[in-house]
């Protein structure tokens, strides 16, 4: 298998990993914030809006990419 034939993959599975980083970060969050840290909370949640934003782009381009030419 070409290495060019791997990177669609490979980008799939990073973004995966990537979704799954944020729900754990936000279930984190959730629990920090039921423990009284609501300033806390609202910043890793903030920080992660940049997954939130970018997430279309992401699933857009990989589909390109994993299409058959």
């Amino acid at each position: 298998m070409p290495h060019s034939d791997l990177l669609p993959s490979l980008l799939f599975k990073l973004n995966e990993n990537q979704l799954a980083l944020e729900t754990a970060i936000i279930e984190l969050s959730n629990w920090v914030e039921a423990r009284g840290s609501a300033d806390v909370a609202d910043n890793v949640r903030t920080a992660l809006d940049t997954i939130d934003e970018n997430e279309e782009f992401i699933k857009l381009s990989l589909a390109v990419l994993m299409s058959p030419e």
